[in-house]
């Protein structure tokens, strides 16, 4: 089995390449799931119906997210009617949304998604290492596949997530901080691991945002607009291969592309010249 996690989405740039060249990949891969960190696709900040139903159309399967799922108020309702859609699990009890979701694949194998959010530089909401726990359990009879965006700052966070999980699930993503690290492997009982995922977006920016009003935050000390920039846009993520039977990973390779790459394998895989059916 084959699942592509895509990066933090930012903003028109980041929909524009899911868009248009999700489909190439999911050909050239052989892609049997999507799974797509969604929380900053409205204008760099948040998610609105009409854009997680956009992505959805584009082929994501599942949209997961972080500290800044609530950012666009419509998402309050939509995420409590739009099952696919997920928020941090450890958020505390009475908070709209879940925090796992169990897909199907075209072909009607089950994966789970499970979304927990760090502490350390975060929000000091639930323990994520516990509340994971309880939601691998709860998903545990439905699939042997799981996979985990654990959306923190701290490396060392992350880094303790992936131990914590290994063997206990099939791959442990970081999202959040928008640069792809370069530390992607299978842990030993079996676990995928990525410190991040990286950022699918505008990347001549500094972590999808226009450069002078960041510079200006960071000289000043003021307050500053943020806008998503234009420039470069790539596409980061990671392309996870597992067995099905077992859960266990076998491996993990990073992804990044940019729009001439995807317009490339899209000519060659013929994803630009049709419609293909699907993933779920």
């Amino acid at each position: 089995m084959n699942i592509l996690f895509i990066g933090d989405i930012v903003g028109r740039p980041g929909r524009e390449l899911v868009r248009k060249g999700l489909r190439a990949l999911v050909e050239q891969y052989g892609v049997d799931l999507v799974i797509a960190n969604a929380e900053n696709a409205a204008a760099g900040f948040g998610l609105t119906r009409d854009i997680g139903e956009t992505l959805l159309e584009a082929g994501v399967d599942v949209m997961t997210s972080g500290n800044h799922i609530w950012d666009k108020k419509d998402v309050l309702e939509y995420i409590g009617l739009e099952p696919r859609l997920l928020r941090p699990a450890n958020y505390p009890a009475g908070v709209p949304g879940r925090g796992a979701y169990v897909a199907q694949t075209g072909d009607g194998r089950a994966v789970g998604v499970i979304n927990v959010m760090g502490r350390v530089f975060m929000l000091q909401i639930d323990d994520p290492f516990a509340v994971v726990l309880r939601e691998i359990e709860a998903i545990r009879h439905r699939t042997r596949v799981i996979i985990v965006d654990f959306h923190a700052e701290a490396t060392s966070e992350k880094n303790a997530m992936g131990w914590h999980l290994d063997g206990k699930v099939t791959a442990v993503l970081g999202t959040h901080t928008h640069v792809q690290t370069a530390d992607e492997r299978i842990l030993p009982n079996g676990t995928a691991y990525l410190t991040d995922a990286g950022m699918t977006g505008p990347h001549d920016s500094i972590i999808g945002m226009d450069r002078d009003p960041s510079l200006a935050r960071f000289l000043t000390a003021m307050p500053a607009k943020f806008e998503p920039a234009t420039g470069n846009p790539r596409l980061n993520g990671a392309l996870i291969e597992a067995d099905d039977k077992t859960g266990r990973a076998t491996r993990i390779t990073r992804i990044s592309c940019s729009e001439a790459d995807l317009a490339e394998m899209a000519e060659r895989t013929g994803a630009g010249r049709k419609a293909p059916a699907r993933i779920t």
